[in-house]
């Protein structure tokens, strides 16, 4: 896409929110559509789904959006309250910058259902990690693995992005994430499940036991 191109793009999304927040009244409006769908797709992440229990507790998570794909992968150890904000913005920043309403996908992976299929010394080494650790560990294996650009930069307080080397990284997740390469390949496995299963014709979630995709973009064609 070419500079005029680009900036004609972002001269047309600014007119387009000028006019949905026209007046009070629609200002109000635009309010209560946007959370309504953040709400709803809070929901299906993270509460029970035909024969899928809620998700609650530790999780990896991946948001995907059309035409730039995989944005952002994290992790949480409170699935039931972080995938619920995940959406609406008020304590993480992703929706800030890639507003819910364009999400193609996202995949969570409860992954501590997949330490039992672990080999038995990663199975102690996580055990001794803490959950915590241990999802941190995942989380950079994961970056690691896909590369999400918004994983790639962090912000500087002059207003402009500093890259992230990941493989340099001398966090807590990447000092440990060599020590459960099994483990991390249970996860890569899941997340290829996730990533790549199709949109059900008459439901907006894929739950495969250990995780589930959720797909935003069918609620725009289901309203109901």
């Amino acid at each position: 896409m070419d500079d005029q191109t680009y900036d004609d793009a972002y001269h047309g999304w600014r007119a387009s929110l000028t006019t949905l927040m026209g007046d009070p009244a629609l200002l109000a409006r635009w309010q209560e559509r946007r959370f309504q769908f953040a709400h709803r797709v809070g929901a299906l992440l993270t509460e029970a789904h035909g024969v899928g229990p809620a998700v609650t507790g530790p999780v990896l998570y991946g948001v995907f959006a059309a035409g730039a794909g995989l944005c952002y992968v994290g992790q949480t150890q409170e699935a039931e309250r972080r995938l619920k904000d995940l959406p609406v913005g008020e304590s993480h920043h992703l929706a800030n910058t890639v507003p819910p309403e364009l999400w193609e996908r996202v995949a969570v992976i409860r992954w501590p259902l997949l330490l039992p299929e672990a080999p038995a010394g990663e199975q102690v080494l996580a055990e001794e990690m803490g959950r915590t650790v241990c999802g941190l560990a995942l989380e950079h294996a994961l970056q690691m693995a896909t590369a999400p650009p918004l994983n790639s930069r962090r912000r500087r307080t002059s207003g402009d992005w500093q890259p992230r080397n990941l493989a340099q990284s001398r966090s807590r997740g990447a000092i440990h994430a060599q020590s459960i390469p099994g483990l991390t390949q249970l996860v890569v496995a899941a997340w290829s499940a996730l990533s790549e299963a199709g949109m059900p014709e008459d439901s907006a979630v894929v739950d495969i036991g250990t995780g589930r995709a959720v797909f935003p973009t069918a609620l725009h064609q289901r309203p109901g």
